[in-house]
């Protein structure tokens, strides 16, 4: 699991992956009062009525395996002096996930964080608006760089698209053909690539999407954008061939299938999403 780090006033707050979304040490939070007693901050901190409150409310709306007997039993118990929590107990009674407990390089405790935020309340509101600010700084950096790897497989796939359209013109269009002709060829050409990936051509999907700008392309994924690209290069190769379009359209879109399944399990692009 790829930890992150972001520096709040000094110190270093890592954020993980989780099961929903961003997850945010406490334990680095708690770093913000007291540099050794970081386990017994968080402690102390679940042992207070509202903590339990905004920990069982959290887990209801986003947990539907959320234990909410259990988190009764807790609730009642909340801010009575022989009342003790600690992340891993709370976890293991009610099967919770919006905090994690977690051992070895990554150790500590994390929690969602909408549920950091609040802890980073309690420990200073003047933190928890740094926190904030940094960790939005996060979510934009990371965005945009999403944007820029967006915008080079858009790259990608237009220049694929001029190779694919070379090949068209040099094998599948006759001299005689007048203009308006030659761009059907084209526009049948790109609804094979269209039905090889998307499974429909681009004006059925028009009239599915009649309110929405743009095109099916302008729609798709990081995953089918990838996709879209090899197979503009891999059909360019079978026109040069000399396959006819119903064969190249079987084999696309075996080809398709089996791209896409292997990028959707791909860590390189789970990581730009």
């Amino acid at each position: 699991m790829k930890s992150k780090k972001i520096d709040v006033q000094g110190k270093g707050v890592s954020i993980i992956t989780g099961k929903y979304e961003d997850y945010i040490s406490l334990t680095d939070i708690a770093r913000h009062k007291d540099d050794i007693h970081m386990d017994d901050i968080v402690k102390n901190w679940m042992r207070n009525r509202n903590t339990i409150e905004l920990l069982g409310f959290w887990e209801q709306l986003h947990n539907p395996g959320f234990k909410p007997v259990e988190f009764d039993g807790f609730r009642k118990q909340a801010g009575l002096n022989s009342f003790t929590m600690t992340p891993k107990k709370w976890i293991q009674s009610t099967c919770a996930v919006g905090i994690i407990s977690k051992a070895g390089r990554y150790g500590g405790t994390y929690a969602h964080k909408d549920i950091a935020f609040e802890f980073a309340s309690w420990i200073s509101i003047e933190f928890k608006l740094y926190l904030i600010k940094e960790f939005q700084r996060l979510k934009d950096d990371e965005n945009n760089r999403l944007k820029l790897e967006w915008n080079l497989q858009r790259t990608i796939s237009k220049i694929n698209y001029r190779i694919h359209a070379d090949a068209i013109k040099a094998n599948l269009i006759p001299s005689e053909l007048t203009r308006q002709q030659v761009q059907i060829v084209y526009a049948n050409e790109a609804d094979i690539l269209n039905m090889s990936l998307f499974g429909q051509t681009a004006k059925d999907w028009r009239g599915e999407n009649p309110k929405k700008e743009g095109n099916i392309r302008d729609e798709a994924t990081l995953e089918q954008l990838v996709v879209l690209s090899n197979l503009e290069s891999i059909n360019s190769v079978l026109i040069h061939q000399g396959l006819k379009q119903s064969d190249r359209l079987m084999q696309l879109n075996s080809i398709a299938i089996t791209q896409m399944k292997s990028l959707i399990d791909n860590n390189v692009i789970k990581r730009l999403k």
